[in-house]
Protein backbone atom coordinates (compact mmCIF):
# COMPACT_ATOMS: atom_id res chain seq x y z
CA UNK A 1 0.00 0.00 0.00
CA UNK A 2 1.61 3.21 -0.91
CA UNK A 3 0.85 6.57 0.23
CA UNK A 4 -0.75 8.80 -2.02
CA UNK A 5 -1.86 11.56 0.01
CA UNK A 6 0.67 14.47 -1.30
CA UNK A 7 -1.12 13.93 -4.75
CA UNK A 8 -2.25 16.99 -5.80
CA UNK A 9 -5.31 16.73 -7.95
CA UNK A 10 -5.71 20.08 -8.89
CA UNK A 11 -2.29 20.40 -10.69
CA UNK A 12 -1.40 18.75 -14.01
CA UNK A 13 0.79 16.36 -13.09
CA UNK A 14 -0.51 15.49 -10.01
CA UNK A 15 -4.05 14.43 -11.92
CA UNK A 16 -1.73 12.56 -14.61
CA UNK A 17 0.35 10.99 -11.88
CA UNK A 18 -3.46 9.50 -10.29
CA UNK A 19 -4.51 8.34 -13.79
CA UNK A 20 -1.59 6.93 -14.42
CA UNK A 21 -0.69 5.22 -11.04
CA UNK A 22 -4.80 3.26 -11.35
CA UNK A 23 -3.41 1.45 -14.84
CA UNK A 24 0.29 0.39 -13.18
CA UNK A 25 -1.92 -0.93 -10.47
CA UNK A 26 -4.27 -2.58 -13.17
CA UNK A 27 -0.94 -3.78 -14.60
CA UNK A 28 0.82 -5.05 -11.99
CA UNK A 29 -2.51 -7.30 -10.28
CA UNK A 30 -2.76 -8.74 -13.97
CA UNK A 31 1.25 -9.83 -14.52
CA UNK A 32 2.47 -10.19 -10.59
CA UNK A 33 1.42 -12.72 -8.19
CA UNK A 34 -0.56 -11.59 -5.55
CA UNK A 35 1.36 -11.42 -2.36
CA UNK A 36 0.28 -13.21 0.67
CA UNK A 37 0.88 -12.91 4.14
CA UNK A 38 2.42 -16.60 4.09
CA UNK A 39 2.75 -19.40 1.54
CA UNK A 40 5.41 -17.32 -1.32
CA UNK A 41 7.76 -14.94 -1.61
CA UNK A 42 7.75 -12.73 -4.74
CA UNK A 43 11.29 -11.80 -5.26
CA UNK A 44 12.95 -8.99 -7.41
CA UNK A 45 16.04 -7.69 -8.75
CA UNK A 46 16.25 -3.80 -10.11
CA UNK A 47 18.59 -1.87 -11.62
CA UNK A 48 17.38 1.84 -10.48
CA UNK A 49 19.39 3.98 -12.92
CA UNK A 50 21.71 6.49 -10.56
CA UNK A 51 19.26 6.53 -8.15
CA UNK A 52 19.68 9.63 -8.11
CA UNK A 53 22.49 11.11 -9.20
CA UNK A 54 22.59 15.32 -10.55
CA UNK A 55 23.25 13.81 -14.11
CA UNK A 56 20.09 14.75 -15.57
CA UNK A 57 18.96 16.39 -11.97
CA UNK A 58 16.88 14.47 -8.80
CA UNK A 59 13.69 12.22 -9.44
CA UNK A 60 10.39 14.31 -9.63
CA UNK A 61 7.80 13.10 -7.34
CA UNK A 62 5.42 11.63 -10.47
CA UNK A 63 8.22 8.65 -11.23
CA UNK A 64 8.83 8.24 -7.64
CA UNK A 65 5.34 7.04 -7.34
CA UNK A 66 5.02 5.04 -9.94
CA UNK A 67 8.30 3.03 -8.55
CA UNK A 68 7.40 2.69 -5.34
CA UNK A 69 3.59 1.20 -6.79
CA UNK A 70 5.79 -1.11 -8.68
CA UNK A 71 7.94 -1.91 -5.28
CA UNK A 72 5.26 -2.50 -3.27
CA UNK A 73 4.04 -5.32 -5.28
CA UNK A 74 7.03 -7.43 -4.10
CA UNK A 75 8.01 -9.01 -1.10
CA UNK A 76 11.86 -8.45 -1.21
CA UNK A 77 13.42 -5.98 -3.83
CA UNK A 78 17.54 -6.00 -5.03
CA UNK A 79 18.26 -2.54 -5.98
CA UNK A 80 21.15 -1.75 -7.81
CA UNK A 81 22.77 1.72 -8.30
CA UNK A 82 21.38 3.15 -5.31
CA UNK A 83 24.05 6.15 -4.99
CA UNK A 84 26.11 7.77 -2.39
CA UNK A 85 23.38 10.36 -1.71
CA UNK A 86 20.15 8.63 -0.22
CA UNK A 87 17.73 11.59 -0.60
CA UNK A 88 16.02 9.64 -3.30
CA UNK A 89 15.81 6.33 -0.93
CA UNK A 90 14.53 8.21 2.09
CA UNK A 91 11.63 9.91 -0.14
CA UNK A 92 10.62 6.20 -1.40
CA UNK A 93 10.76 4.81 1.59
CA UNK A 94 8.24 7.59 2.90
CA UNK A 95 5.66 6.73 0.05
CA UNK A 96 6.10 2.87 0.89
CA UNK A 97 5.46 3.07 4.77
CA UNK A 98 6.58 1.78 7.97
CA UNK A 99 6.91 -1.63 7.49
CA UNK A 100 8.89 -2.22 4.66
CA UNK A 101 12.97 -1.60 5.76
CA UNK A 102 16.25 -1.36 3.59
CA UNK A 103 19.68 -2.61 4.33
CA UNK A 104 22.64 -1.31 1.94
CA UNK A 105 26.29 -0.86 1.84
CA UNK A 106 28.81 1.71 2.09
CA UNK A 107 29.85 3.30 -1.24
CA UNK A 108 32.20 1.51 -3.74
CA UNK A 109 34.87 3.90 -4.34
CA UNK A 110 37.12 4.23 -7.68
CA UNK A 111 35.92 5.24 -10.89
CA UNK A 112 34.17 1.78 -11.71
CA UNK A 113 32.29 1.93 -8.48
CA UNK A 114 30.81 4.92 -9.41
CA UNK A 115 29.94 5.98 -5.53
CA UNK A 116 27.17 3.17 -6.00
CA UNK A 117 25.65 1.21 -3.60
CA UNK A 118 23.27 -2.03 -3.07
CA UNK A 119 20.54 -2.46 -1.37
CA UNK A 120 17.42 -4.16 -0.18
CA UNK A 121 13.75 -3.21 0.78
CA UNK A 122 12.11 -5.61 2.20
CA UNK A 123 8.07 -5.47 3.54
CA UNK A 124 9.35 -6.75 7.43
CA UNK A 125 5.66 -7.66 7.92
CA UNK A 126 6.35 -10.52 5.95
CA UNK A 127 10.43 -11.04 5.34
CA UNK A 128 12.69 -11.65 8.32
CA UNK A 129 16.26 -10.24 8.52
CA UNK A 130 18.33 -13.40 9.69
CA UNK A 131 21.03 -11.64 10.77
CA UNK A 132 23.47 -11.88 8.05
CA UNK A 133 24.94 -9.00 6.10
CA UNK A 134 28.49 -8.32 4.55
CA UNK A 135 30.14 -6.95 1.77
CA UNK A 136 31.69 -9.96 -0.26
CA UNK A 137 35.35 -9.67 -0.28
CA UNK A 138 36.95 -12.72 -3.25
CA UNK A 139 39.88 -13.85 -1.05
CA UNK A 140 43.08 -15.41 -2.04
CA UNK A 141 42.87 -18.96 -4.17
CA UNK A 142 45.76 -20.54 -2.50
CA UNK A 143 48.72 -20.50 -0.07
CA UNK A 144 52.01 -20.08 -0.04
CA UNK A 145 54.54 -22.61 0.54
CA UNK A 146 55.46 -21.89 4.25
CA UNK A 147 51.38 -21.10 5.13
CA UNK A 148 51.15 -17.60 4.24
CA UNK A 149 48.01 -16.30 2.30
CA UNK A 150 49.40 -14.54 -1.14
CA UNK A 151 48.38 -10.94 -1.91
CA UNK A 152 44.74 -9.91 -1.77
CA UNK A 153 42.88 -10.98 -4.37
CA UNK A 154 41.53 -8.56 -7.34
CA UNK A 155 37.95 -7.56 -6.13
CA UNK A 156 34.92 -6.76 -8.19
CA UNK A 157 34.26 -3.04 -9.29
CA UNK A 158 31.47 -2.68 -7.42
CA UNK A 159 31.05 -4.57 -4.17
CA UNK A 160 28.51 -7.67 -3.80
CA UNK A 161 26.24 -7.48 -0.96
CA UNK A 162 24.95 -10.91 0.80
CA UNK A 163 22.41 -11.09 3.08
CA UNK A 164 20.15 -13.68 5.09
CA UNK A 165 16.35 -14.06 4.77
CA UNK A 166 13.73 -16.17 5.82
CA UNK A 167 10.21 -16.48 4.98
CA UNK A 168 8.00 -18.98 6.32
CA UNK A 169 10.24 -22.46 5.87
CA UNK A 170 12.52 -20.80 3.45
CA UNK A 171 16.07 -19.41 4.83
CA UNK A 172 18.63 -18.07 2.05
CA UNK A 173 21.46 -15.82 2.12
CA UNK A 174 20.83 -13.47 -1.07
CA UNK A 175 23.53 -11.68 -3.42
CA UNK A 176 23.07 -8.76 -5.18
CA UNK A 177 25.35 -7.74 -7.55
CA UNK A 178 26.22 -5.22 -10.47
CA UNK A 179 29.04 -7.02 -12.66
CA UNK A 180 31.62 -4.64 -14.44
CA UNK A 181 30.87 -2.73 -17.76
CA UNK A 182 32.31 -0.14 -18.74
CA UNK A 183 31.74 1.56 -22.27
CA UNK A 184 33.30 0.18 -25.50
CA UNK A 185 33.50 -3.21 -23.48
CA UNK A 186 32.85 -6.57 -25.55
CA UNK A 187 30.46 -8.66 -24.30
CA UNK A 188 32.93 -11.42 -23.11
CA UNK A 189 35.06 -8.70 -22.06
CA UNK A 190 37.75 -10.97 -19.92
CA UNK A 191 37.19 -8.55 -17.01
CA UNK A 192 33.75 -9.05 -16.62
CA UNK A 193 33.66 -12.48 -17.16
CA UNK A 194 36.49 -13.38 -14.56
CA UNK A 195 34.64 -10.74 -12.18
CA UNK A 196 31.19 -13.03 -12.56
CA UNK A 197 33.43 -16.02 -12.26
CA UNK A 198 35.22 -15.42 -9.06
CA UNK A 199 31.74 -14.04 -7.24
CA UNK A 200 29.82 -17.32 -8.47
CA UNK A 201 32.64 -19.67 -7.50
CA UNK A 202 32.60 -18.08 -3.79
CA UNK A 203 29.25 -18.13 -3.36
CA UNK A 204 28.56 -21.77 -4.27
CA UNK A 205 31.67 -22.54 -2.24
CA UNK A 206 29.61 -20.81 0.75
CA UNK A 207 26.78 -22.66 0.00
CA UNK A 208 28.56 -25.76 0.76
CA UNK A 209 30.26 -25.12 4.05
CA UNK A 210 29.36 -26.84 6.99
CA UNK A 211 28.44 -23.80 8.88
CA UNK A 212 26.63 -22.05 5.95
CA UNK A 213 24.45 -19.56 7.37
CA UNK A 214 21.68 -21.29 4.86
CA UNK A 215 22.52 -23.70 2.20
CA UNK A 216 20.06 -21.70 -0.25
CA UNK A 217 21.49 -19.40 -2.34
CA UNK A 218 20.31 -16.87 -4.47
CA UNK A 219 22.94 -14.74 -6.85
CA UNK A 220 20.80 -11.81 -8.88
CA UNK A 221 21.21 -8.44 -9.82
CA UNK A 222 22.86 -6.52 -12.90
CA UNK A 223 25.94 -8.73 -14.94
CA UNK A 224 25.42 -7.20 -17.97
CA UNK A 225 24.61 -9.79 -20.52
CA UNK A 226 24.11 -9.07 -23.58
CA UNK A 227 22.88 -12.60 -24.81
CA UNK A 228 21.89 -15.35 -23.29
CA UNK A 229 24.68 -17.50 -25.16
CA UNK A 230 27.81 -15.21 -24.15
CA UNK A 231 30.27 -16.76 -21.78
CA UNK A 232 29.02 -14.03 -19.23
CA UNK A 233 26.34 -16.08 -18.93
CA UNK A 234 27.78 -19.52 -19.46
CA UNK A 235 29.97 -18.71 -16.51
CA UNK A 236 27.38 -18.51 -13.57
CA UNK A 237 25.80 -21.69 -14.79
CA UNK A 238 29.41 -23.40 -14.89
CA UNK A 239 29.81 -22.37 -11.22
CA UNK A 240 26.60 -24.81 -10.61
CA UNK A 241 24.09 -22.81 -10.38
CA UNK A 242 20.40 -22.95 -11.73
CA UNK A 243 18.44 -20.25 -13.76
CA UNK A 244 14.53 -21.22 -14.16
CA UNK A 245 13.25 -21.87 -17.28
CA UNK A 246 10.23 -19.25 -16.93
CA UNK A 247 13.38 -16.72 -16.02
CA UNK A 248 15.29 -17.75 -19.10
CA UNK A 249 14.43 -15.97 -22.69
CA UNK A 250 13.54 -12.08 -21.03
CA UNK A 251 15.16 -8.80 -22.06
CA UNK A 252 15.62 -6.79 -19.02
CA UNK A 253 16.90 -3.73 -20.68
CA UNK A 254 13.96 -0.84 -21.49
CA UNK A 255 14.12 -1.36 -25.37
CA UNK A 256 14.38 -5.05 -24.81
CA UNK A 257 17.53 -6.32 -26.46
CA UNK A 258 19.82 -7.09 -23.75
CA UNK A 259 19.42 -9.62 -21.07
CA UNK A 260 21.38 -7.70 -18.17
CA UNK A 261 19.99 -9.12 -15.19
CA UNK A 262 19.22 -12.70 -14.14
CA UNK A 263 18.50 -14.59 -11.01
CA UNK A 264 19.90 -17.59 -10.46
CA UNK A 265 20.17 -20.51 -7.86
CA UNK A 266 21.77 -23.14 -6.04
CA UNK A 267 18.89 -24.11 -3.70
CA UNK A 268 18.14 -27.73 -2.59
CA UNK A 269 15.05 -27.15 -0.66
CA UNK A 270 13.81 -25.32 -4.21
CA UNK A 271 14.91 -28.09 -6.56
CA UNK A 272 11.40 -29.66 -7.53
CA UNK A 273 9.89 -26.15 -7.12
CA UNK A 274 11.63 -23.84 -9.29
CA UNK A 275 10.46 -24.93 -12.47
CA UNK A 276 7.00 -24.44 -11.43
CA UNK A 277 7.51 -20.80 -10.20
CA UNK A 278 6.22 -18.08 -11.84
CA UNK A 279 8.79 -15.50 -13.55
CA UNK A 280 9.13 -12.61 -15.41
CA UNK A 281 9.94 -9.29 -16.39
CA UNK A 282 7.67 -6.15 -15.67
CA UNK A 283 7.32 -3.21 -18.80
CA UNK A 284 6.46 -0.33 -17.35
CA UNK A 285 7.07 1.86 -20.12
CA UNK A 286 3.58 0.41 -21.23
CA UNK A 287 1.86 2.11 -18.53
CA UNK A 288 3.98 5.11 -17.59
CA UNK A 289 6.11 7.59 -19.59
CA UNK A 290 5.25 5.77 -22.66
CA UNK A 291 6.67 6.76 -26.46
CA UNK A 292 3.37 8.84 -26.89
CA UNK A 293 3.64 10.61 -23.58
CA UNK A 294 6.47 12.84 -25.35
CA UNK A 295 4.68 15.84 -25.67
CA UNK A 296 3.57 15.99 -21.79
CA UNK A 297 6.76 16.36 -20.32
CA UNK A 298 8.35 18.75 -23.01
CA UNK A 299 8.63 21.65 -20.31
CA UNK A 300 10.17 18.98 -17.54
CA UNK A 301 12.95 18.48 -19.97
CA UNK A 302 13.66 22.04 -20.54
CA UNK A 303 16.22 23.38 -22.61
CA UNK A 304 18.62 20.14 -22.92
CA UNK A 305 15.37 18.63 -24.95
CA UNK A 306 15.52 20.91 -27.47
CA UNK A 307 19.27 21.74 -27.47
CA UNK A 308 22.41 19.70 -27.52
CA UNK A 309 25.57 20.40 -25.32
CA UNK A 310 26.56 22.44 -27.80
CA UNK A 311 23.63 24.67 -28.30
CA UNK A 312 23.29 23.00 -32.05
CA UNK A 313 19.10 22.36 -32.18
CA UNK A 314 18.00 19.31 -32.30
CA UNK A 315 16.50 17.29 -35.35
CA UNK A 316 12.36 16.08 -34.33
CA UNK A 317 14.16 12.29 -34.23
CA UNK A 318 17.27 13.69 -31.59
CA UNK A 319 14.34 15.48 -29.63
CA UNK A 320 12.57 12.04 -29.37
CA UNK A 321 15.76 9.79 -28.96
CA UNK A 322 16.63 12.46 -25.67
CA UNK A 323 13.21 11.87 -24.07
CA UNK A 324 12.86 7.54 -24.91
CA UNK A 325 16.75 7.26 -24.30
CA UNK A 326 17.80 9.35 -21.97
CA UNK A 327 15.61 11.99 -19.78
CA UNK A 328 12.60 9.40 -19.11
CA UNK A 329 15.06 6.52 -18.31
CA UNK A 330 16.59 8.76 -15.39
CA UNK A 331 13.44 9.57 -14.10
CA UNK A 332 12.50 5.93 -13.77
CA UNK A 333 15.32 3.61 -15.26
CA UNK A 334 17.04 1.89 -18.53
CA UNK A 335 16.40 -1.50 -16.70
CA UNK A 336 12.64 -3.33 -15.99
CA UNK A 337 12.03 -5.20 -12.92
CA UNK A 338 12.85 -9.00 -13.21
CA UNK A 339 10.80 -10.94 -10.74
CA UNK A 340 10.34 -14.96 -9.72
CA UNK A 341 7.24 -16.24 -7.33
CA UNK A 342 8.93 -18.99 -4.77
CA UNK A 343 6.80 -21.45 -2.76
CA UNK A 344 8.15 -20.93 0.93
CA UNK A 345 5.37 -23.57 3.00
CA UNK A 346 7.09 -27.07 3.13
CA UNK A 347 4.36 -28.21 6.03
CA UNK A 348 2.72 -30.44 3.80
CA UNK A 349 6.05 -32.54 2.77
CA UNK A 350 7.50 -32.11 6.55
CA UNK A 351 4.13 -33.67 7.78
CA UNK A 352 4.74 -36.52 5.35
CA UNK A 353 8.15 -37.16 6.10
CA UNK A 354 6.98 -37.69 9.76
CA UNK A 355 3.95 -39.88 9.28
CA UNK A 356 6.41 -41.81 7.18
CA UNK A 357 4.92 -41.13 3.82
CA UNK A 358 6.32 -40.60 0.64
CA UNK A 359 6.97 -37.53 -0.08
Amino acid sequence: MVFYNRIDSNATEGKRTAERLLKLRQALEREIPQRHIAGSLVLATWNIREFDSAAYGARKDEPLYYIAEIIDHFDLVALQEVRDDLTALKRLMNLLGWWWKYLLTDVTEGDPGNRERMAFLYDSRKVRFGGLAGEVVIPPSEKEEDGKMLEPAKQLARTPFITGFGVDWFKCQICTTHILYGEGVSDDDPERVEEIRALAQFLADRSKEEYAWAKNMILLGDFNISDTSDQTMQTILEAGFTIPAKLQGHPSNAPKTKHYDQIAFIAPELEDRLELSEAGVFDYYQYVYREEDEPLYVEDMGEAYLRKNDGTERTEQGRTSYYKTYWRTYQMSDHLPMWIELKTDFGEEYLKSKAGLQT
